[in-house]
């Protein structure tokens, strides 16, 4: 049962990157990013970021690993990277909703009037929850490498 809840896992976050890289995750679109065949998708509009304070996000920052060994690392300034082993899955900022949760940016905007992506904090601040494959990631310590 171990390796199927492992399969899923990796399937999730497999399926969240193609959405992310094909959507355009990385900020740019290719020119076709979020089309359909025809080009009968609708277009994802943002708003601008708002401004970001470190207080705000304090209890994200650092890195966040998940059992399929993906990770999210997040800073004092409010960007972050979703991560699986060489693989950027998501990069951008976080934007605080209130209480324990978070959204990501999309596309350099703030998303707030469609559909999103983010994460909410446990009630201990050591556990997050992505939302975008309802997967938990524990907080960890990085060695540092020099």
């Amino acid at each position: 049962m171990r390796v199927r809840a492992r399969m899923t896992a990796l399937a999730g976050c497999a399926a969240a990157a193609l959405v992310l890289t094909g959507c355009g995750g990385d900020g740019g679109d290719g020119g076709h990013a979020g089309t359909d065949a025809a080009g009968s998708a609708p277009p994802t509009t943002t708003a601008p970021l708002p401004r970001i304070s470190p207080a705000a996000v304090k209890p994200l920052v650092g890195r966040w690993v998940g059992e399929a060994k993906d990770y999210f690392q997040f800073t004092a300034d409010g960007r972050g990277v979703w991560m699986k082993g060489e693989h950027e899955l998501w990069s951008g900022s976080v934007i605080p909703e209130g209480g324990r949760e978070f959204r990501f940016s999309w596309k350099g905007g703030d998303p707030k009037s469609a559909s999103y992506w983010g994460v909410a904090l446990g009630e201990k601040g050591n556990e997050l929850t992505f939302a975008g494959t309802n997967q938990t990631y524990t907080k960890v310590k990085v060695k540092d490498k020099g």
